[in-house]
């Protein structure tokens, strides 16, 4: 598959693509676990449908020591044990956050209030700020139909 439109190499997006890396920096040195962040990253990515970012992410948490098993339950971290109760409450608010119009109040009290027990003022700007961030790279590479498979991680910094 091809993709419709190399983003990277136009001056235009290419500075969108800046300004959300510089984002993704902020929330980096936000003090939320890199753990979280790569489970956050990969659900919102297998929520939306981008193939560019899951293979990007998932190799990435791996690379960083992420274990298989953990990579295999994260579209299913219901019902899998192997995720921490703070994790949980991360997943938990990124698919509400991503899936924002599958309900009226958007992310619930009950799901924020969960997150609230687990991070500080600053791990919750980190994490939501990574939800809004993620999503915006899953749909700049969803309409463009940016490919899958070739990533090496650290490929991107």
């Amino acid at each position: 598959m091809d993709a419709r439109f190399n983003y990277p190499n136009n001056a235009v997006a290419a500075k969108v693509a800046k300004y959300l890396a510089s984002a993704g920096k902020a929330v980096a040195d936000s003090g939320l676990p890199a753990a979280t962040r790569h489970l956050v990253e990969i659900r919102a990515s297998q929520i939306n449908g981008c193939a560019y970012c899951t293979d990007m992410h998932t190799k990435d948490a791996a690379h960083a020591g992420e274990t298989p098993v953990r990579l295999n339950l994260i579209a299913t971290w219901r019902e899998a044990t192997v995720f921490t109760e703070a994790e949980r409450a991360a997943l938990e608010l990124a698919e509400q956050g991503t899936r924002l119009a599958d309900a009226a109040a958007g992310v619930s009290d009950e799901t924020w209030a969960n997150a609230v027990k687990h991070y500080d003022e600053d791990q919750l700007a980190g994490l939501v700020s990574l939800i809004a961030v993620i999503n915006s790279w899953n749909r700049l590479n969803v309409i463009t139909r940016r490919p899958a498979g070739d990533y090496q991680p650290g490929q991107w910094g």
